[in-house]
């Protein structure tokens, strides 16, 4: 069925018999799978939360009132009502009321009404009057139990009689003291009638009849976790509690919250982090989806038992760690149960579902928690599958494609897009502790290096993690991509894609058309000085070619500042901003975060080639200007076939200290035999050109420019691939 959004009121019949508005939301009807039926839900049209979850009960009378008005009772004189804002949603919303229950939709009242004075003279009757007569509660009584139970299902009136009678005798805890008499006796039928008794108890919807035997309880719990327990048992009892949450969905929002506090208070989360990490696949799924009812209810109260665990626990038995090491070791080959996992991760992160009070910050304690204890399990199998190691090992075993270190396994592919996924929700929510984490894990050239896979939606996904950090425009990011020399890979990529017109082609010109249409000057210098030449090539959009105009545009604006700045100012002026980037950039990684927190990982330490070369365009000019023959000496050799020689290669010292496992050597237009200079002068001058032209800021006018681009040839067909 379709699902139909309407303007409604919500209202409750209180105490006095009065009115009570509960919101205003938007009602559709559809298919839940915790209630295993079609529902009227109403979602806050401020902020979306849930003011009605009711399932359409084929036995249930709705009443249609005044053309835009629904109104209906569930249990315990609950009574509830819609007012539409217009007739045709009202129209649309009862007739899916009448579907489920196989009216015609032009009925106003779809079951028969309870007479009136038959309800006042039940309402009359004193509770403690047996209304039904219930069978001895025994072992050999158990099928007329269940049947009695049953029965009874179909009828408003015997199902509120049945409730009161099974209240007051005391009825729930003889039928818990016959289980433990099963149980021990072995007695697989007598615990299927138990099965269906207990389910249509819960059918009745009875708040009252939902009070937990603690002890009970206790005890399965403590059964449940028992090493000494044989599988079948086991088995049996976590589908128990299963169900008992699947059952908890049909209670109105306040029993279901007292519900799920109760199995908190009675140990149900340290019971689920056994019970998940045991070899049994249908018992760990089986927890897999408790575990998912007790996220939905409160993700707080799960964040709240895992950071009181961290304090006595070490991290690898941690509940989160479990769950995240459930989502990597998934055996389904389609990882239906890491996906499952994955979801229940991005609740738990998510700033959004985080309280905030004036005693303390969730979000803040949170996330502090989840960087240093965990973070390290969820992105381990990414840095082992993109380790200098693994690269070497693949390398050995053959590849038909260079530098091709990620691997080839489906089902691993879609292991690491699940946590690139998870990882890109982070760099969207977590603005501080995942770019810290990034910078200092160097995590961005990790990933870039799936950029390689032969799996398209994994090299996707790990563009798609880049695009997203390059969207925040954040000056740290930008510096960290421009000296680690980061869209190589993606160029690299984009050429070995050649003229293909598909989806991966698609991305890679979206990303630098972003860049463009943003005028992200930092990396738009970076990539017109180091990439032009292979990507001028490219006509059939005109992104490339934009990307120059802006680099021009960018190199006369600063051209024309500085002409109006006096000489004698320049160099102690330009000196000094430079040294305030860096004071900003230390300041950076001090300070506080105001929303999330303190810093929790090491800084990042700052490269030495910042010191060692000038770090803006305008000193580069003004000392160009002064001594141009010495800067003439300092620019790259001509090469014998007119053009220069660049080697973008990037050291692990200029990327935190971290070993490059996508270092690549990018030659442009040149060919070494073709150079007049020996080639370890030849790559030692590169080297300290590229090093020098990496650090600055502004744009590199070379004083030949003009006469290398007439001397220059037609670009080639192929477009060169960029490395050695």
């Amino acid at each position: 069925m379709s699902d139909t959004r309407r303007r409604v009121k919500v209202y409750t019949l209180n105490e006095d018999r009065q009115w009570d508005d509960r919101g205003t939301g938007h009602v559709s009807s559809t298919y839940v799978e915790e209630l295993k039926g079609m529902s009227l839900l109403v979602r806050a049209e401020s902020d979306g939360s849930l003011l009605l979850e009711s399932k359409i009960n084929p036995n249930t009378a709705y009443q249609k009132q005044q053309d835009t008005l629904i109104v209906w009772s569930e249990a315990e004189n609950y009574d509830l009502a819609l007012s539409f804002q217009e007739k045709a949603g009202c129209d649309e919303i009862w007739e899916k009321i009448c579907q489920v229950q196989g009216k015609d939709p032009s009925v106003e009242v779809t079951q028969d009404l309870i007479d009136e004075s038959e309800e006042e003279r039940f309402e009359e009757m004193p509770e403690t009057s047996h209304l039904i007569d219930l069978p001895t509660c025994e072992l050999s009584k158990l099928e007329e139990i269940a049947d009695l139970v049953t029965s009874v299902l179909s009828s408003p009136i015997r199902r509120e009689k049945l409730a009161l009678a099974l209240e007051n005798e005391g009825y729930i805890k003889k039928l818990l003291q016959l289980f433990q008499a099963c149980e021990n006796l072995e007695n697989t039928e007598g615990l299927h009638h138990l099965y269906e008794i207990i389910r249509g108890i819960l059918f009745l919807n009875k708040a009252t009849l939902f009070e937990e035997d603690e002890k009970f309880l206790s005890e399965v719990f403590a059964q449940l976790t028992d090493e000494a327990t044989d599988d079948d048992k086991r088995r049996e009892l976590v589908n128990f509690f299963k169900e008992f949450c699947a059952f908890s969905q049909t209670l109105q929002p306040q029993n279901r919250d007292a519900f799920f506090k109760t199995l908190a208070k009675l140990g149900i989360l340290p019971a689920l982090e056994i019970v998940m990490g045991m070899d049994d696949l249908q018992v760990r799924s089986a927890a897999t989806d408790i575990f998912s009812y007790l996220v939905e209810f409160s993700p707080s109260m799960v964040r709240e038992f895992v950071m009181q665990e961290a304090q006595q626990s070490d991290d690898d038995v941690l509940l989160i760690n479990v769950v995240i090491e459930q989502m990597i070791c998934d055996t389904d080959p389609e990882l239906g149960g890491a996906v499952q996992l994955m979801g229940l991760l991005r609740t738990l992160i998510d700033p959004e579902n985080m309280l905030a009070t004036t005693n303390k910050t969730e979000k803040s304690e949170f996330l502090n928690f989840f960087y240093n204890h965990c973070m390290h399990v969820l992105t381990a199998p990414l840095l082992t599958n993109t380790s200098e190691d693994k690269c070497e090992k693949d390398n050995m075993l053959g590849s038909n494609k260079t530098n091709t270190i990620c691997p080839d396994n489906y089902q691993t592919a879609q292991l690491l897009a699940l946590i690139l996924e998870l990882l890109t929700f982070c760099v969207e929510h977590h603005t501080y502790h995942i770019k810290n984490y990034i910078m200092n894990k160097d995590l961005l050239r990790r990933v870039l290096v799936l950029m390689n896979s032969k799996h398209t939606f994994l090299a996707l996904c790990a563009l798609r993690f880049m695009r997203r950090i390059i969207g925040l425009k954040d000056e740290f990011y930008n510096r960290y991509i421009t000296k680690g020399n980061l869209f190589e890979p993606v160029i690299n990529a984009l050429l070995d894609n050649g003229t293909r017109y598909n989806l991966l082609n698609s991305a890679v010109i979206e990303l630098f058309e972003f860049i463009r249409v943003e005028d992200i000057k930092s990396l738009t210098a970076h990539i017109v000085e180091n990439f032009y030449k292979a990507l001028e090539s490219i006509e059939y959009v005109q992104t490339f070619k934009g990307l120059k105009t802006k680099y021009e545009q960018e190199k006369d604006r600063q051209n024309q500042k500085l002409n109006s700045v006096p000489s004698i100012l320049r160099s102690n002026r330009f000196r000094r901003d430079a040294k305030a980037l860096e004071e900003d950039e230390e300041m950076w990684f001090n300070e506080d975060d105001d929303e999330e927190g303190k810093a929790v990982i090491t800084p990042v330490e700052k490269s030495k080639t910042e010191d060692d070369f000038p770090d803006s365009y305008e000193k580069f000019m003004e000392t160009k200007k002064a001594k141009e023959s010495e800067d003439k000496e300092n620019l790259p050799k001509r090469a014998s076939s007119g053009g220069f020689k660049f080697t973008f290669s990037h050291s692990p010292s200029a990327t935190n200290g971290t070993n490059s496992t996508n270092s690549k050597s990018v030659v442009s237009q040149t060919t070494p035999a073709s150079s007049n200079v020996s080639s370890s002068k030849t790559t030692n001058l590169a080297t300290s050109v590229t090093a020098t032209k990496g650090n600055l800021v502004g744009l590199v006018d070379y004083p030949d420019d003009e006469e290398e681009d007439e001397e220059e040839e037609s670009s080639p067909r192929k477009r060169p691939r960029l490395g050695s």
